[in-house]
């Protein structure tokens, strides 16, 4: 068993998706935020889990069942030490992901537990260089992160390395989009199953951007 943790940034207006600013309003992008997050939330709930916790950034309200945790540290590398350090339990690994790939699924989170279980670490590349997940039975193993310079082309490349200076090699976990931009979101909406928040909020504030990525595909 494994405790999962969704590493979040609560979506207020301004501070969060600020890279949907134009096409989006600050109100927009967070109402898209809030959509990723309510549905990354609501497929790590269906997870086997001996707990799940919300590591946030702000006063967005855990589920019920679920611990809460705020962030903390200077940088995303120390916020993500942190995150590992502060939910802690001995001998239980955990996989920590993000809110920002919307269209993950829980066959793909069982899959990565139970990788996690065998192998004792995952890592999820991403599209844009850097990662999605990471799982980790030594709490310990995530103080490299500090030192990987984050939201770069290499991030990814470069935790894998870290990791390994450490004598922790992760399996691969399958490579997703994760959502930075307009384009982004449009694209990972794209591939959300039917019934999701996220598809229906870029829908409704994103509309000029799916119909020009559609024109350009046509």
């Amino acid at each position: 068993m494994i405790q999962l943790l969704v590493m979040a940034k609560a979506p207020v207006p301004g501070r969060v998706k600020t890279r949907l600013c134009p096409p989006c309003t600050p109100g927009e992008a967070a109402a898209i935020a809030a959509a990723a997050l309510a549905d990354t939330l609501d497929i790590a709930a269906g997870v086997p889990a001996a707990r799940r916790t919300l590591v946030i950034d702000g006063g967005h309200p855990a589920p019920p069942g679920w611990a809460r945790v705020p962030q903390r540290g200077a940088g995303l590398g120390e916020r993500l030490a942190h995150a590992f350090a502060d939910t802690a339990r001995p001998g239980i690994p955990a996989l920590l992901i993000g809110m920002d790939t919307p269209q993950v699924t829980g066959e793909l989170l069982r899959a990565a537990a139970a990788a996690l279980t065998r192998a004792g670490a995952v890592l999820g590349p991403a599209d844009d260089g850097g990662w999605w997940a990471l799982g980790l039975s030594d709490p310990a193993d995530a103080g490299v992160l500090p030192g990987v310079p984050m939201s770069a082309a290499d991030t990814g490349a470069r935790t894998l390395a870290a990791l390994r200076g450490r004598g922790v090699h992760p399996t691969p976990l399958p490579r997703l989009r994760d959502v930075d931009t307009a384009g982004d979101a449009v694209a990972v909406a794209a591939l959300c199953p039917p019934g999701r928040r996220f598809p229906a909020e870029v829908a409704r504030h994103l509309p000029a951007t799916a119909a020009g990525l559609a024109g350009a595909a046509a």
